[in-house]
């Protein structure tokens, strides 16, 4: 890994090469896990996202016959609208697995492989399980190692490439066509940070769509021996120096590539919204928890907020009462009352009802900022700070701690297993008992598996 070929090579070696053998049982547990947990936020997402159902829409109008599994919807389409819709459906909800420096791997990859896997007629379960891994390791080693200023949305911007390459190892391809694949898929990498920051657009919870769609079509693409970028990520008019002003770290990148797998650390939400908000909602549900605090013994909340914090609350009003659900997936003040009101959050906390809930919309209004520097988020995740001031005087402050699925209280199999279920309930279609039982155990038991893709038809 010392030579000065680039980075592109690298990977396409990488992704060729490795074996499912090679690959730590850390590493092998999180591709299960983020299989069947995206699989669940799709279906989640058929059910609860309007703007779904656009997409389906134009799946059936332009996607044409076709072998792939639509989560959420009958009938079936070729490789690239299933992606799109899959995709579409993956970030929906905010609900999809991240790393733990923010940003989203799975909502492109897994979609993405499924799509490429069933138009293939089939791959084992540890080959599906190698591709997830090679993806997930592959966006990690992007996402530490640029110098993002919070301009574009690293996770289609990083997922497109990462999913060309777990698509390229789930056709089979030889090196030469996976680094092809990456650098086709460079003509589908875009996504500005504006369309998460700002209010009313549905792209927010849609984006990993365009992302999956675009790694099948690079891959399948490359297949068909079109050729890529020689120096597609360093050249002097690269990836990196095109989107970051030169600024990433080669050695970094590169180091202990295809023995450390960096989506071992995958995080697994339990609450569907942003996973920046969720140390303040943690911080919030033990104080009204341990103080059996109702929302009207409350008398104002002040949320302790860095800069992308600050992002969720602006302008503070519209973030107090959103007017869309994608918006109130992203409103730190208005999830922090759900979590108040709730002392917890499921899917079905997000409708047009629980939009106009009065409880929650009420104690949102108490909400005040608090600015802290040090809580500006540069590669980890920043905690958040809460502090309740009770009507009666009395003051609690407290740092979100143990959050649901973060590194300090990992989602083992069973929280997987339970949200699994919670999402598959309000599918569009409705998901059979059995099949949801059938599913988790194909999942877990992904590497015995002949045909990996016997676990997304069993949803379809």
């Amino acid at each position: 890994m010392t030579d000065d070929r680039d980075i592109v090579h690298h990977f396409a070696d990488f992704a060729a090469e490795i074996r499912y053998e090679d690959l730590p049982e850390a590493a092998r547990d999180a591709a299960r896990k983020s299989i069947l947990d995206t699989l669940g936020v799709c279906l989640a997402a058929s059910g609860m996202e309007p703007a779904a159902q656009a997409i389906i829409e134009i799946v059936r109008e332009t996607g044409g016959p076709g072998q792939c599994t639509l989560l959420g919807f009958p009938g079936k389409g070729p490789a690239l609208m299933a992606a799109l819709q899959n995709g579409g459906l993956a970030h929906c909800l905010d609900y999809d697995d991240q790393t733990p420096w923010g940003q989203h791997a799975a909502s492109s990859v897994v979609p993405a492989v499924f799509a490429l896997a069933e138009r293939r007629g089939g791959i084992s379960g540890r080959e599906m399980i190698t591709a997830v891994a090679i993806g997930q390791d592959i966006f990690a080693r992007l996402r530490c190692n640029v110098g993002w200023k919070k301009d574009w949305n690293l996770s289609t911007v990083l997922g497109v490439y990462a999913g060309a390459a777990a698509g390229a190892r789930v056709m089979g391809l030889p090196a030469a066509q996976v680094g092809n694949a990456i650098g086709i898929a460079s003509m589908q990498c875009s996504g500005i940070m504006e369309m998460v920051a700002g209010r009313g657009s549905d792209l927010r919870g849609l984006y990993a769509g365009f992302s999956a769609k675009g790694a099948v079509l690079a891959a399948m693409m490359a297949e068909r021996g079109v050729t890529g970028i020689d120096r597609m990520f360093e050249g002097t008019y690269g990836f990196f120096n095109s989107y970051f002003d030169g600024r990433y770290d080669r050695a970094a990148i590169l180091r202990n590539l295809g023995t450390e797998f960096l989506g071992s650390g995958t995080l697994y939400k339990r609450w569907p919204c942003v996973g920046t908000s969720h140390s303040h909602m943690k911080a919030i549900i033990d104080i009204v928890t341990e103080n059996d605090l109702s929302p009207e013994d409350i008398a104002e909340i002040h949320l302790h907020v860095g800069d992308y914090h600050d992002l969720m609350c602006q302008p503070m009003a519209e973030r107090c009462a959103p007017a869309t659900l994608a918006d109130a997936k992203f409103s730190l003040p208005f999830l922090v009352a759900v979590a108040a009101v709730r002392r917890g959050m499921s899917v079905t906390d997000f409708s047009e009802a629980g939009l106009r809930d009065a409880r929650v919309l009420a104690t949102a209004a108490k909400m005040r900022l608090v600015v802290d520097p040090a809580l500006d988020w540069k590669l980890e995740l920043p905690p958040g700070r809460v502090e309740v001031v009770a009507k009666d005087g009395r003051r609690w402050l407290r740092e979100g701690q143990g959050v649901p699925g973060n590194a300090d209280n990992p989602m083992s199999w069973d929280g997987v297993y339970a949200k699994f279920a919670e999402c598959a309930s309000v599918s569009a279609v409705p998901i059979a008992d059995d099949r949801i039982l059938q599913a988790q155990g194909f999942a877990r038991n992904l590497d015995d598996l002949d045909d990996a893709t016997e676990l997304i038809r069993v949803l379809g």
